[in-house]
């Protein structure tokens, strides 16, 4: 089981890129557990996680939370361009090859 944590400004817009990411897993197969929250929620979430993608609107944020990670689960910002057309399987294949298929 993969467990992909997608945080944004407020959770909702990067609710409906999860919802086309678990349709994209569930066609591949992956087994995987995907959530959003707000960006205050990540403290909270990353210790139950593989990787974070954060959403553009907060990638302002990636130096803070790979230090708050320590930089032992991967995090990285979600391509805009993916992330504004809510491509949830490149958004999945973003999040696979980050953990470089560990799962």
């Amino acid at each position: 089981m993969i467990n992909i944590l997608l945080a944004c400004a407020s959770g909702m817009s990067t609710s409906m890129v999860v919802k086309n990411m678990e349709k994209a897993a569930a066609k591949k197969g992956i087994k995987a557990k995907i959530w959003a929250v707000p960006e205050v929620e990540i403290e909270n979430e990353k210790d139950h996680v593989d990787v974070i993608l954060l959403g553009p609107q907060v990638s302002f944020l990636e130096k803070e939370v790979k230090a708050m990670v320590d930089d032992k689960i991967p995090v990285s910002v979600i391509n805009m361009i993916d992330y504004g057309r809510m491509n949830g399987e490149a958004v999945l294949n973003q999040a696979l090859k980050l953990i470089g298929g560990k799962k």
